[in-house]
């Protein structure tokens, strides 16, 4: 599954398995903040030229797969899609929810593996996330009691 991009002098297929979370791990990916949050990192990586190719919110962090032109770093993207998406969640949501701090949505940092010839389980494993997430909490509950 060959997926590759060009720029005028440039042939390529760079992706990236990119986790990141909400500060202090809060919860906050629920409802219309998750749908409101997919549009607005898909419109933010179209910005900068890059494609989400699969992705998944989490109730307490962000899976995705994207497609990042050579000419950006990483670091310039993932800043990017960070920055931008808490100030458009504190403009939306400041006002009604008081927990967040700020415009410091995310935590600092992030996880960034290159995704190669292995794409289809990197793509499995976002896809199945939050239902392996379900079955640990669950874990967690039997365990306590």
């Amino acid at each position: 599954m060959k997926d590759i991009s060009s720029l005028s002098h440039t042939k390529w297929e760079c992706k990236y398995h990119v986790v990141f979370i909400p500060k202090y791990r809060r919860k906050a990916m629920y409802k219309e903040l998750r749908q409101y949050l997919g549009e607005i990192f898909h419109e933010l990586a179209r910005q900068k030229e890059c494609r989400i190719e699969e992705g998944h919110l989490c109730a307490d962090h962000v899976h995705r797969l994207i497609s990042i032109p050579p000419k950006y770093s990483v670091s310039q993207v993932v800043g990017f899609i960070k920055g931008k998406s808490a100030i458009a969640i504190a403009r939306n949501y400041g006002g009604k929810r008081k927990n967040f701090v700020g415009q410091h949505f995310w935590a600092r940092g992030y996880y960034v593996s290159t995704v190669g010839r292995e794409e289809m389980t990197v793509r499995q494993y976002i896809q199945r996330q939050e239902v392996e997430d379900q079955r640990i909490e669950q874990l967690r509950l039997t365990d306590e009691w």
